[in-house]
């Protein structure tokens, strides 16, 4: 008896199969300016993040090309119509990432140290040079958000912040949009980090916790920024 393992896509890929089918069957043409974000959620009954996750991996395909500024359009050339997973995508792991780790600045507040809130600091003055580089990465970001998981005297929460920025560089979809933002001049916020530090300093947990909350929705609108939210296109679904 041959089975076939279980497998259970993204939601982001069910979307993107079924704008992908509307192309190949021609309802979709090259030259077609796609419905807004929140049309094509609306109408697909999701969240526009997945919307948006989608639209980056049909554009990774080479399906759609996204257009900052005036909209996503089907590509000229015949696209290569695929449905493949490329990994989590940077909205879903955004929003986790508000959620644990805005708690886990709140208790890092009270924990701490001296030395710590110094190595924070260093940090952002790395985040300052990495990001004048061409060939910028996100490697001190990374470890500005470690240190503060570590200050959490917590090895859980150290283990599941850097999981997280782990996946994130291991998905193909959330690695490839990081790349394309860099390219738009999105670049992580200095004073966003220099908030947080301030706030762990003064070892206050609340304002701490706003203020990486704060930070992770900022990071969050400036990533939608990509996208355009036009309502007019040149169909309608």
């Amino acid at each position: 008896m041959e089975l076939q393992a279980i497998k259970t896509d993204r939601l982001y890929v069910k979307v993107a199969a079924q704008l992908s089918k509307l192309v190949s069957d021609g309802i979709i043409v090259p030259g077609d300016r796609l419905p807004s974000e929140r049309e094509l959620a609306e109408k697909l009954n999701v969240s526009r993040p997945t919307i948006r996750e989608a639209m980056i991996a049909l554009e990774l395909s080479g399906i759609v090309e996204i257009r900052t500024g005036s909209g996503i359009f089907v590509n000229e050339k015949k696209p290569f119509i695929t449905s493949e997973d490329k990994g989590v995508g940077p909205f879903e792991i955004l929003q986790i990432r508000g959620i644990i780790e805005s708690e886990a600045c709140s208790i890092a507040a009270k924990h701490i140290s001296d030395e710590q809130i110094k190595q924070l600091k260093d940090t952002i003055v790395e985040m300052e040079e990495e990001e004048k580089r061409p060939d910028s990465s996100e490697k001190a970001d990374w470890k500005f958000h470690s240190i503060i998981a570590d200050a959490t005297q917590n090895s859980a929460i150290t283990s599941i912040v850097n999981w997280l920025w782990e996946l994130r560089s291991k998905s193909d979809l959330s690695s490839a949009f990081a790349q394309r933002l860099r390219a738009e001049g999105v670049h992580p916020s200095i004073q966003d980090h220099t908030d947080i530090v301030e706030a762990l300093e003064k070892r206050d947990a609340e304002q701490a916790r706003i203020a990486m909350k704060k930070h992770i929705e900022n990071a969050t609108e400036a990533a939608a920024t990509y996208f355009d939210n036009d309502p007019f296109s040149n169909i309608k679904l």
